[in-house]
C-alpha cells in the first residue's frame, strides 16, 4: 500500500512541478530560482533528519550514493531550469517520459540488464518518433525552444544516469538519507554557480515566483525526492522511471489550461507517441516478468 501511495503522490508531483518551474524562472533568474528552491529543500530535510534522529551513513558505499544522487540534485536539476526558459511546462513532463527508455538503455549497458528485446526496440523507436515531431514543432517556435528540447533532453539522460548508478552501487541506506547527502553535495555547487554565473539578487520578489520556489523547496524537493529515492531503494530503476507514464499527459493539460501553453495537433500526436512508447514499454516489462514467474 505504501508502493502506490509513493508511486501516486510522485504523479502528481511531476506533473505539476513542471509548470511550478516556469513560473519559478518566469521573474527570477533560473540560477536563483534553483539555488533557492534547493537551499530551502536542504534545510527542510535537515530539519526532518534532526528530529527523525537518523544519523547520515558515511561509509564508502554511502558516499557513492550521495554522489550518485547529486547528478540528479545538482546536474539534471540544473539544466532543465535552464530549459524552462525556453519550451512550455508540459513539453517538460512529456521529455521526461523518455525516462524509462533511457533508463532501460543505461542498464543494459551499465547493469548488464537483458532490456534490448524487440518490443523495447518498438518502444525506442516509437518515442523517437514523438520527440522528433515535438522537435519539429520546437523549430517553428525558434532557436531557443529547440535548445529547450535539447536541454530536458540531456537533464532526462543526466536523471536516468543516477538512477542507474545508485541501482549499481546498492547501498541500502534509506532514502532521506539519501537525499540528504545528495543535497548537502549538491548545495556548496549550486551557491558557487549563482555566484560565478549570476550574483544578483532580485529588484522585487513577485508573490507566484516567491510561492513556486516555496513549494518547489518543500513540497517537491523535501516530499518528491525522499518519496522518489524510497520507490528506488524497493523497486527497479525501471519500474520507478514509470511514473513517468501519466504526468505527462496531466502537466500538458495543466499548463494549457492554467498557463495557456499551446496545444496543437503535432504537439498532441508528438505526446501520443511518447506515451504509447511508454505503455508498449511497460507491457513488454509485465510479459517478461509474466513468463518468468510461469
Amino acid at each position: 500500500m505504501r508502493i502506490y501511495l509513493a508511486y501516486l503522490s510522485i504523479v502528481l508531483l511531476w506533473a505539476t512541478t513542471p509548470l511550478a518551474i516556469k513560473w519559478s524562472v518566469k521573474d527570477f533568474s533560473f540560477l536563483f530560482s534553483v539555488t533557492l528552491r534547493m537551499a530551502i529543500g536542504l534545510a527542510c530535510i535537515l530539519m526532518i533528519l534532526a528530529l527523525s534522529r537518523q544519523r547520515l551513513p558515511w561509509h564508502s558505499k554511502a558516499r557513492q550514493t550521495y554522489l550518485a544522487v547529486s547528478v540528479q540534485i545538482y546536474a539534471s536539476m540544473l539544466v532543465i531550469y535552464w530549459a524552462a526558459q525556453f519550451i512550455p511546462s508540459g513539453w517538460i513532463s512529456v521529455i521526461f517520459g523518455l525516462l524509462p527508455l533511457m533508463t532501460a538503455l543505461l542498464g543494459a549497458i551499465w547493469l548488464r540488464e537483458n532490456n534490448l528485446t524487440l518490443g523495447k526496440l518498438l518502444a525506442y523507436s516509437l518515442g523517437l518518433g514523438g520527440l522528433w515531431i515535438l522537435f519539429g514543432s520546437a523549430l517553428q517556435m525558434g532557436y531557443e525552444a529547440a535548445l529547450g528540447i535539447i536541454g530536458a533532453l540531456t537533464s532526462t539522460l543526466l536523471h536516468a544516469a543516477s538512477s542507474v548508478w545508485i541501482k549499481r552501487i546498492n547501498a541500502e541506506i534509506p532514502a532521506l538519507a539519501q537525499v540528504s547527502g545528495g543535497l548537502l553535495l549538491s548545495m556548496p555547487l549550486y551557491l558557487a554557480t549563482w555566484a560565478i554565473f549570476d550574483g544578483q539578487w532580485p529588484s522585487e520578489i513577485p508573490p507566484l515566483a516567491l510561492a513556486s520556489t516555496v513549494y518547489l523547496g518543500v513540497i517537491a524537493t523535501t516530499l518528491g525526492f525522499v518519496l522518489y529515492y524510497y520507490l528506488l531503494l524497493h523497486q527497479s530503476a525501471n519500474k520507478v522511471a514509470l511514473v513517468t507514464l501519466a504526468s505527462p499527459v496531466i502537466a500538458l493539460f495543466l499548463g494549457h489550461a492554467v498557463n495557456q501553453e499551446p496545444l496543437t495537433l503535432k504537439i498532441a500526436t508528438g505526446t501520443a507517441l511518447i506515451i504509447s512508447a511508454l505503455g508498449v514499454h511497460a507491457f513488454f516489462d509485465w510479459l517478461k516478468q509474466k513468463s518468468n514467474s510461469v
